[in-house]
């Protein structure tokens, strides 16, 4: 017989599901602990409201992101690969997602439900500047001397990236992640 799941780890995997098929607002606490079979009281005695656990979630996702990109990161030689590792990395996170129905980055998802100063959004917040910023230091890696070019630069691949993810989770698949990829070398080689 195998080893029992704690309930924090049921209830965590149980409200990624939902959270990102159904959304944060339209999923109740009983329909998570029903969906990890767990007592209600078991989620309280390890998150202090639902609020909690939507931060926890999204922290996690945000781990599985950073996962997947060093993934990605340990096979890029180049500060170009650098680049397109993490154009690569939210290709590998849509893929991820297709057992629940891709929807999209589960971040922006969840923040847009989110009220502002919420700390959920914080997290969101934090990944997006994240990403902006590798692109701002690959950038630099590439081309030392590009001054301004470099941040404009860098704003508009995050622009292209983040605005593809949204359209992948309209179309349900990851196409648009891989044509944003396509014109990102583009851009890059332009540089």
């Amino acid at each position: 017989m195998g080893e029992r799941v704690p309930a924090r780890e049921r209830l965590l995997k149980s409200a990624a599901e939902l959270f990102y098929r159904d959304g944060v607002g339209a999923t109740g606490i009983d329909t998570i602990t029903a969906h990890a079979g767990v007592a209600k009281m078991s989620l309280y005695n390890n998150f202090a409201s639902k609020s909690d656990l939507v931060k926890a979630y999204l922290d996690a996702r945000l781990e599985e992101w950073h996962a997947l990109y060093h993934e990605r990161l340990a096979k890029a030689g180049t500060p170009r690969d650098r680049l397109l590792a993490v154009f690569d990395s939210y290709v590998d996170h849509a893929e991820r997602a297709y057992g629940w129905g891709f929807r999209g980055c589960g971040l922006l998802n969840a923040a847009a439900e989110l009220p502002v100063g919420d700390a959920g959004r914080d997290t969101v917040a934090v990944q997006k500047d994240e990403v902006e910023q590798l692109f701002k230091q690959y950038l630099r890696e590439m081309k030392p001397d590009g001054g301004a070019a470099i941040d404009e630069t860098a704003e508009h691949l995050s622009f292209v990236l983040e605005g593809a993810m949204a359209r992948a989770g309209l179309d349900g698949h990851d196409g648009r992640l891989k044509a944003a990829r396509k014109l990102a070398i583009s851009i890059v080689d332009r540089l």
